[in-house]
């Protein structure tokens, strides 16, 4: 009966399993993995979270709706692009650099600070700024101005027109040597008819419990299947209780 009673735990323990959870995305911040989870279940996609094993944060899904999960994040830029610091990419490394690579690095660590400032206006879901620096000329020939173009993928209803004088204000006064006259913004909206689209199914409340309504037998199923254990494991419990009680009486009985 103890093997039974095991086999029995085990299957179900297997049972609670069984709803398949496919980690989306890993190493996230608690900021960001709540944004995450935030706009998937605001859509009916139910989603959890744990700890990674840095420290970082999972964000789960169910396994059959992975790809659906995937597409509505994409559609709202999250999570949301990971910019470099100046302090990132001039780390001390002890090796040293050349000229071109220190430019090279330079350039590259100023577009990523100002796409970080620019991904942080209302609407926008990633930014990205390619700057152009002159070589430096020491006799001041072939001089040409420094440039840089800005591209926006923002939501379909964000006003972004009304801000494009104002980045290109803050990327010229950011650059030296750029004005503002050479500083081009270019916007570009993103489909958001499939969000419209996936929104839909409501998450329903089972016993304190908010799952997709495609979930809902399964839950239910569950938990039968552990009050199965649990009342197996009672009278398991008792019919021991009893025979030892009864062999006590039979040990009694005898050496009267």
């Amino acid at each position: 009966m103890k093997k039974l009673l095991r086999f029995a735990a085990l299957a179900a323990a297997c049972f609670v399993l069984s709803g398949c959870k496919a980690e989306l995305f890993s190493d996230l911040s608690e900021r960001e993995a709540n944004q995450v989870v935030a706009a998937l279940m605001s859509v009916g996609i139910p989603a959890s979270k744990s700890a990674s094993r840095g420290d970082g944060v999972t964000v789960l899904v169910d396994e059959s709706r992975f790809a659906e999960a995937i597409e509505i994040l994409n559609a709202k830029g999250l999570p949301s692009d990971q910019y470099d610091s100046f302090g990132d990419v001039f780390q001390k490394d002890g090796l040293v650099s050349s000229p071109i690579e220190e430019r090279a690095r330079y350039i590259y660590a100023l577009s990523q600070e100002l796409s970080r400032t620019i991904a942080q206006i209302d609407g926008v879901l990633s930014a990205r700024i390619h700057v152009v620096l002159p070589e430096t000329d020491m006799l001041g020939r072939d001089f040409k101005p420094s440039s840089a173009s800005v591209f926006i993928r923002h939501l379909e209803d964000a006003r972004i027109a009304k801000f494009t004088s104002q980045v290109r204000l803050l990327v010229a006064n950011s650059i030296e040597g750029l004005v503002y006259d050479n500083v081009t913004v270019v916007a570009v909206p993103a489909e958001t008819q499939e969000i419209a689209a996936s929104e839909g199914p409501i998450l329903q409340n089972v016993l304190g419990i908010w799952v997709h309504p495609n979930s809902v037998n399964r839950l239910w199923a569950t938990f039968g299947g552990l009050a199965a254990v649990a009342l197996l494991a009672l009278v398991m419990a008792g019919f021991q209780g009893f025979a030892g009680r009864k062999s006590n009486a039979a040990d009694e009985f005898d050496a009267a």
